[in-house]
């Protein structure tokens, strides 16, 4: 595979023009916009920054990139943890946020079509009146697109599955321009290779998704949520993981450990609660069915030293936990005025989960870290924002030193180096360990067949 160049003016620049106009841009600060998402490696400014509104012009610019073989980072809302939106090799940021177009939906077969830079907030604004949604909640204002890329998940994928489960098709714009259509309209097929999963978290290293075909649910009749809180951590984790045992149908399960409860508690101004570590929950079902469960879970977790079981069924009380929760990373953040956080993303089997999330939060104190710990933990996902003074020499390799030893264990106990943020840059190291070499050179060879010239988001995935 050759190594992309940097971009030639002349060569692509000025062709591109021809059909974007001055959508295809030098401009410096639109080109720092573009040189890093919200993690922590040193950013890159791109070439250029190409504003594409169809397929079409996205054809016609990767045709073009691969035969002058300039680089190419596919780009939604720049929300990515793991470097995906990095132009490590410059080229082109090609931006599809302009892309927001929902092109179809079919309400008796629960599925749409739209296109990538549609938001999830969006998409439930407009299916709101329809009496459908789609769950999958990364908790940040992330394009869809973006989300296919990276395999993202959620707080209700405990219930309704992760944008993997969700997606029933692509429109793909290959590395040379070619354009394939990828699954279809049916809950199931048996007809050759499962090209739609093979696009689905391959971070734009394969080609640039530019329609997306997801499955849609039905908003429940019922909906409540409710948090209780604990005196130790591991009586939460003991909690969750009996709760997932018994099989009791929560839509979602969130921790917050008592530092990230202290920050979000000074943050969001939750009145009434202690910084202690807590669970969030949500039931969704029948009115009968919500109740159920609810006190299904309250018995669990007051046998684990849960207390203060709180109910919370009215919309707008909902709303603001989960807004509490969901803005838990810029809580942390703001829980040391001054300091930046590496964000982790460690997934093991639920039976695993308290020897993981224990171990990692002791041996962070042990070292001297400050961290909080949120965690999708019903998935056995969970996340430590390590925080750091990028002020102070050294700080910031000591915490990706402590992101290694987290997600180490969790790989030790049989997990992933990933549930949710994907490979990108961050987590390249530990690829191989967890697949093996043999699995690994089987991605570079579909690499290498999709996109032989290596244009597309290279360096991401693999070292080289």
């Amino acid at each position: 595979m050759t190594t992309p160049v940097a971009l030639e003016p002349d060569a692509v620049l000025s062709a591109a023009r021809g059909f974007l106009g001055d959508r295809i841009t030098t401009n410096a600060a639109i080109r720092e916009q573009h040189s890093r998402g919200e993690d922590s490696s040193p950013p890159t400014l791109p070439d250029a920054v190409a504003f594409v509104e169809t397929t079409e012009e996205v054809s016609r610019l990767l045709a073009l990139c691969h035969r002058h073989e300039v680089p190419v980072v596919p780009f939604g809302a720049g929300t990515s943890l793991e470097g995906h939106v990095n132009p490590v090799r410059r080229g082109i940021s090609l931006d599809l946020s302009r892309m927001t177009r929902i092109l179809e939906v079919n309400a008796e077969d629960m599925d749409c079509l739209i296109e990538p830079g549609v938001t999830r907030q969006q998409l439930n604004e407009h299916l709101r009146d329809q009496g459908m949604f789609f769950p999958v909640d990364p908790g940040s204002h992330c394009t869809l697109g973006g989300m296919v890329a990276t395999r993202a998940s959620g707080t209700n994928a405990v219930r309704y599955g992760t944008i993997r489960e969700n997606v029933l098709g692509l429109e793909v714009v290959l590395a040379d321009g070619r354009v394939i259509e990828t699954g279809g309209r049916t809950r199931k097929a048996a007809n050759g290779y499962d090209l739609t999963r093979l696009f689905v978290g391959s971070e734009g290293t394969l080609g640039v998704v530019t329609k997306v075909r997801l499955r849609l649910h039905g908003i429940p009749e019922a909906m409540s949520s409710a948090v209780v809180q604990f005196e130790t951590l591991e009586g939460a984790v003991r909690s969750t993981i009996e709760v997932m045992q018994m099989g009791i149908p929560v839509a979602r399960i969130e921790l917050l450990d008592d530092d990230m409860m202290a920050a979000a508690i000074a943050y969001s101004k939750l009145e009434g609660y202690q910084p202690r570590t807590t669970l969030f929950l949500e039931f969704h079902g029948s009115e009968a069915g919500v109740q159920e469960q609810a006190k299904a879970v309250e018995a669990i977790t007051s046998g684990h030293g849960g207390a203060g079981f709180r109910w919370a069924t009215d919309a707008e009380e909902r709303n603001r936990l989960w807004k509490a929760r969901h803005d838990s990373y810029w809580a942390g953040i703001a829980a040391k005025p001054g300091h930046k956080a590496l964000t982790t993303d460690v997934c093991v089997p639920i039976s695993r989960l308290a020897e993981a999330i224990l171990g990692a939060k002791s041996e962070a104190k042990e070292l001297g870290h400050f961290t909080c710990i949120v965690g999708h933990v019903g998935d056995g996902n969970f996340h430590q924002m390590v925080l750091y003074d990028p002020t102070e020499p050294g700080a910031l390799e000591r915490a990706w030193d402590m992101d290694k030893r987290i997600v180490s264990r969790g790989l030790d106990l049989g997990g992933t180096c990933s549930g949710e943020h994907g490979i990108g840059l961050g987590k390249r190291e530990f690829l191989e360990r967890e697949h093996g070499p043999e699995a690994l050179a089987v991605m570079r060879s579909l690499k290498q067949a999709l996109d032989p010239k290596g244009i597309m988001n290279p360096g991401k995935m693999f070292r080289n």
